[in-house]
């Protein structure tokens, strides 16, 4: 029962998340694109914001005892295989997992033609060359579950709040330059 309780949890927040990119303007390729040509700043906009809400909610309810945080494991080599993927597929269409997600659920083609089509056909390629993968590259400068307060051996807190300051105050100044 709590598998299913999870699974409607998840389901209902990304409707929610798809709709807020949706209502964002960043499931448009146009928004997008004006981003990676640095001429559209609504993309790091919400973003941001979206990174600030999170990160002092989910450690608000890990200091509250309502979630359990259990960062996984990380290296060098699984950020690099990552971040390929990730950067190849958003260069040959212009859309990153959820934006595809929030523009195939406001109707655009070619999310569903070539974004689905590209995530099934990147998991499936990803899927096969694992086995290889996971004895070659991927273990490569492994770090473990090293977050920043572990790495700075100071409370959570005092990595948070100033991150948090720091990304507020980058929302404002590019808010301030038009952008």
């Amino acid at each position: 029962m709590k598998n299913r309780t999870t699974l409607v949890w998840g389901l209902l927040f990304g409707i929610v998340f798809g709709f807020l990119l949706q209502k964002g303007g960043v499931t448009r390729y146009d928004v997008i694109l004006g981003q990676l040509l640095l001429e559209d700043f609504t993309v790091i906009k919400v973003m941001l914001s979206a990174v600030i809400t999170g990160m002092l909610g989910v450690h608000l309810m890990q200091h509250l005892g309502w979630i359990q945080l259990k960062p996984k494991s990380g290296s060098w080599g699984k950020n690099v295989i990552g971040g390929l993927i990730f950067g190849l597929g958003f260069a040959l269409l212009g859309y990153c997992p959820g934006t595809i997600a929030g523009a195939i659920g406001s109707g655009a083609l070619d999310a569903l033609a070539g974004g689905l089509v590209g995530i099934i056909i990147g998991s499936s390629l990803f899927a096969a060359a694992y086995p290889q993968l996971k004895k070659g590259i991927l273990p490569k400068g492994e770090f473990g579950n090293l977050t920043l307060p572990k790495l700075f051996k100071v409370n959570e807190w005092a990595v948070i709040l100033p991150l948090s300051a720091l990304l507020i105050l980058a929302l404002v100044l590019v808010e301030r330059a038009g952008l």
